[in-house]
């Protein structure tokens, strides 16, 4: 059987089987079983069952939406833009620490989240009361990050192209400040950080390479003898394969991954060499 991972506002995707055998293409809007109730997405992509690692057991896609619903979908985006006005004037009546990201409606009404962000735990009860009385449905007040807020809001990066987190990354990894020194990329924070102000999540896209890269050379900083005279690494390229060696002149020399193979097999033969005239002594 084959799985459809549909996509929601704020780019939020889950997966869901077809049991009814509808005809469904990428790109078509879809009903779908919610929590409680029914929720409207776009099918992003079909994939055999086999091939997820599911953590639970997936939803069922109802039927394919009909104008009606599509017509229904606008309404609720322009309802959701009016309960963000609503809400915020009634979280600056109570002062609370946070700022509300957005609002999503249940296709069904069933349900409206709010998304907000805050640096610490917020009381918001009373608000969540205010909201229930106000709009006659359930209420779901979610704290989220500052990258999912990312995600929410969209956007381009530092690159041209749309956010990694809108675009197909569905989990957010841990990532520090280490990936970029192994990188050589400044540490300047406005240079490595994302549109969220937290560190790029591509810097670890290419985290595998250099941890098996790396060990190959000598480290920046470590001595290295060459021969014009010994100096201190200074800069590694594992894509072009060579590193840079700093002289006491203040000369740069670079050495080829070619050349540091060859001075570690002829370091690696005189250490042979050595090894057998002292057994052949002994």
């Amino acid at each position: 059987m084959d799985i459809y991972l549909v996509e929601f506002k704020g780019s939020r995707k889950e997966y869901f089987t077809n049991p009814d055998c509808l005809s469904i293409k990428i790109g078509c809007m879809v009903i779908v079983q919610a929590e409680r109730g029914e929720d409207m997405g776009r099918v992003i992509k079909k994939i055999p069952m086999e091939m997820v690692d599911l953590e639970k057991k997936p939803q069922n896609i109802l039927r394919l939406a009909a104008p009606e619903d599509l017509n229904k979908l606008t309404a609720n985006r322009e309802r959701e833009k009016e309960c963000v006005i609503q809400c915020e004037k009634m979280i600056a009546e109570r002062n609370l620490e946070m700022k509300l990201v957005d609002a999503e409606f249940q296709f069904d009404n069933n349900k409206i989240t709010f998304f907000f962000t805050a640096e610490k735990r917020v009381d918001f009860r009373e608000l969540v009361k205010e909201l229930a009385t106000t709009y006659k449905t359930r209420i779901e007040l979610r704290q989220i990050g500052v990258r999912d807020e990312a995600r929410r809001i969209g956007g381009f990066g530092v690159c041209g192209l749309p956010l990694c987190c809108t675009a197909f990354l569905r989990e957010f990894e841990p990532i520090s400040t280490q990936l970029a020194r192994e990188q050589n990329l400044s540490l300047n924070p406005a240079k490595i950080s994302g549109n969220c102000g937290r560190l790029l999540c591509c810097l670890r896209y290419e985290k595998d390479v250099y941890e098996k890269s790396l060990p190959i050379y000598p480290k920046v900083g470590e001595k290295f003898q060459t021969e014009k005279g010994e100096g201190v690494v200074e800069k590694i390229n594992i894509f072009k394969e060579y590193i840079v060696v700093k002289q006491e002149s203040g000369e740069e020399e670079k050495i080829t991954l070619v050349q540091l193979k060859k001075q570690e097999r002829k370091r690696n033969q005189a250490k042979a060499r050595a090894k057998n005239q002292s057994e052949s002594k002994s």
